[in-house]
């Protein structure tokens, strides 16, 4: 009896030390999809950027650095990196100082957290878009 509870306890912490973790890796996205608000007109839009890019949205300027998300089986959660710059005209119409307003990781569920302050603009991130990956085929033949 105690030699098969010590063979049984062995077999346990043998167990334990080969598990892996149980949350799988994120999804590295190409492309992020922004919302913009204009405050003076009470409009929003949709923009598809791909990572590596820069969006133009009145006098802001919005480079999509990095973008990913949970895989399915997790929690839904999707992290993009921006960098915001304004790019307002000086009083003579002369483009001003890019003046650098928000650096940093924006999140889709909770956007109040890491968020643009400005005062005509608002940007939220509503998605990362993962490129479709084919399946593999495992028996080696011809579908």
């Amino acid at each position: 009896m105690r030699k098969s509870a010590f063979v049984l306890s062995a077999l346990l912490f043998g167990a334990s030390l080969t598990t892996t973790s149980a949350f799988a890796d994120n999804l590295v996205g190409n492309q992020a999809v922004l919302r913009a608000l204009d405050k003076v007109t009470a409009t929003t839009q949709d923009y598809t950027v791909n990572v590596g890019e820069t969006l133009k949205y009145g006098s802001l300027e919005i480079a999509v650095k990095h973008c990913e998300k949970r895989p399915p089986e997790e929690t839904p959660e999707t992290y993009v990196f921006l960098q915001i710059s304004d790019t307002r005209l000086n009083g003579s119409g002369e483009k001003a100082e890019n003046e650098k307003l928000f650096s940093g990781w924006m999140f889709a569920s909770s956007p109040a957290l890491s968020s643009l302050e400005h005062a005509v603009y608002d940007i939220w991130v509503i998605e990362c878009k993962v490129p479709n990956v084919e399946p593999m085929d495992l028996d080696g033949g011809e579908n």
